[in-house]
């Protein structure tokens, strides 16, 4: 069995915590209202932007060039669409990602009107293969796919009844698990990982009074997973802007689970010379492990933050995660160097 620091064991139970509670895109507020309590029991300053993300900022040694490190607790999720008339419902995606990658999974659909929650599993229509000859081969898509409430309904008017109607909010069950080898395997490590990470370093930077290089600005975003998240909030003497997200494994990935990862580019484009390469210098000096990588299907907080404008060195790195954007998993080792990372790059002074 692998003998795991209690600091790491810790960081996972962290992130398991943050998965078990909902937040698809649109949706945040209650983890957003928790985030803020744990800040509130210590004491942390922060402010809720009308977004609805989380800015905490903290004057460093230099408090004229700023750093702004993004976050972002939104995650995938779903919308009912249509009540259909055998009482199912029909899903709309909130996100990027296949229709396969949630098949048999339970969710919980979210009561807009009447903050009620009701259970269910998401399914093919064609899921029996002793009725629908199809079964293994149907497409799975939004006309086939669709929501098997755990409710006896049998109709539209049976499921308004009960309190669901379009619109409302869709989440996934996360089914999150830390093995005795070191690794969490869950829904949504993308992004709660770094989230966690950022909720850590806030909370040991306020406890032991460390002083930053930079005043920095920590922000939380609720609308990465649509492409909006961070472009907002970020002050005129912000210079940089790193994105702690997830890093992204498959055929030609160098990524793994067990390094951070440092994005040279992605589907926006490249990522910033000069801060790239003080990333991958500060985890050399410092014996982080670490994977340079291209993301070819990818976008971050960063990414939005350029197309809106932002005049800011821009930076991507993230802890590597297997099967994004279905049941996802990494290891201990991989969010501990992305954590070391990140606060060694806080100590750091900017490089022009």
């Amino acid at each position: 069995m692998t003998e795991i620091k209690e600091v790491s064991k810790k960081r996972l139970e962290n992130v398991k915590n943050l998965t078990t509670i909902p937040s698809p895109t649109g949706y945040t507020a209650d983890i957003i209202q928790y985030i803020g309590g744990l800040f509130d029991e210590i004491g942390v300053s922060y402010e809720v932007t009308p977004k609805g993300g989380l800015l905490v900022s903290i004057d460093g040694k230099n408090k004229e060039s700023h750093r702004f490190v993004t976050a972002h607790v939104d995650t995938l999720g779903g919308m009912a669409r249509a009540i259909k008339p055998n009482g199912r419902l029909k899903l709309d995606l909130i996100g990027g990602f296949t229709f396969n990658a949630i098949e048999g999974e339970y969710c919980t659909v979210h009561s807009s009107l009447e903050d009620k929650k009701y259970n269910g599993t998401i399914l093919m229509h064609q899921t029996s293969v002793h009725v629908y000859k199809d079964a293994r081969t149907a497409e799975r898509n939004q006309d086939n796919m669709e929501i098997r409430l755990d409710y006896k309904v049998k109709n539209q008017e049976d499921v308004e009844k009960l309190g669901i109607h379009v619109g409302d909010f869709i989440s996934f069950d996360p089914r999150a698990t830390i093995t005795d080898e070191g690794f969490i395997k869950s829904r949504h490590l993308d992004d709660k990982v770094s989230v966690a990470l950022l909720i850590e370093l806030v909370e040991n930077i306020h406890r032991n009074q460390i002083e930053l290089a930079h005043t920095t600005h920590f922000y939380i975003s609720t609308n990465e997973e649509i492409g909006y998240g961070g472009n907002s909030n970020i002050a005129s003497e912000v210079k940089e802007y790193l994105a702690v997200d997830m890093g992204a494994m498959g055929d030609d990935q160098r990524t793994d689970e067990y390094s951070v990862s440092i994005c040279a580019k992605d589907g926006s484009g490249p990522y910033h010379l000069g801060l790239r390469n003080q990333l991958v210098n500060i985890c050399k000096a410092n014996d982080i492990p670490y994977q340079l990588d291209i993301y070819p299907f990818y976008s971050s907080d960063a990414s939005a933050a350029m197309r809106a404008g932002a005049d800011v060195r821009h930076g991507l790195i993230g802890a590597g995660i297997d099967s994004s954007h279905a049941y996802e998993r990494t290891h201990y080792e991989s969010v501990d160097a992305t954590y070391e990372l990140i606060a060694r790059y806080l100590e750091s002074e900017m490089i022009d």
